[in-house]
């Protein structure tokens, strides 16, 4: 396999099996936009296909689990000794009612493609003893979608037009984000129509 020169081919993939590991716990790390440029950059021939995918499907894999367990072990007892740690183990108690035992293992395919989606569903994950091996397969099979879909989307932005990078990046990362509406709207629906157990773990804080 010719490996392509040029600097991308030493930085991308150390940054960005970086980002997407930490997207879990911190959902404001540019994940997408970095898998998504890793796409755009396989158009012009400055990455390797497999090698995108891999980063991408390690980073969200080694993220998932990492949080999973975590949250399994009761990171969210620890949380609640702190002031701001109270407010993110609220915000995620109320992810886990709104989301309901029955849709957590969809979510946890689904709802990485929801910006926070995957931290939420995750963490609920955690919290409500979906089993280990369980969880690998589900996150393995998010995880491959999710790596596939935004490097594909990517790279079919920068094959369909002639349009700098950082055009075909927006263009990509809108397509992401229309996309992750829709899924959002299709979960909130169905979570509308079940009914939403209480969590151990869950807690109750006054403001």
């Amino acid at each position: 396999m010719e490996i392509p020169e040029g600097p991308w081919q030493w930085l991308y993939y150390p940054m960005t099996l970086l980002m997407v590991v930490l997207d879990a716990p911190m959902p404001a790390a540019p994940s997408e936009i970095m898998v998504i440029g890793g796409g755009t950059l396989l158009a012009h021939g400055e990455l390797i296909l497999p090698l995108v995918v891999l980063t991408a499907f390690a980073g969200s894999m080694a993220g998932d689990v990492l949080l999973f367990l975590l949250f399994r072990g009761g990171i969210n007892t620890l949380l609640n000794r702190y002031r701001w740690g109270r407010r993110v183990d609220r915000a995620v108690t109320q992810a886990l009612e709104k989301a309901g035992r029955s849709s957590t293992y969809a979510a946890i395919v689904a709802a990485r493609f929801i910006p926070g989606g995957r931290t939420a569903s995750v963490a609920a994950a955690g919290l409500a003893d979906v089993p280990l091996n369980t969880f690998l397969v589900l996150s393995a099979s998010g995880s491959t979608i999710w790596a596939l879909w935004m490097t594909g989307l990517g790279l079919a932005t920068g094959l369909a037009t002639d349009l700098p990078f950082w055009v075909n990046l927006v263009l990509g990362t809108v397509i992401g984000i229309l996309v992750g509406t829709a899924i959002a709207a299709v979960i909130s629906l169905r979570r509308r129509s079940q009914p939403a157990p209480v969590f151990r773990g869950a807690v109750d804080v006054e403001e």
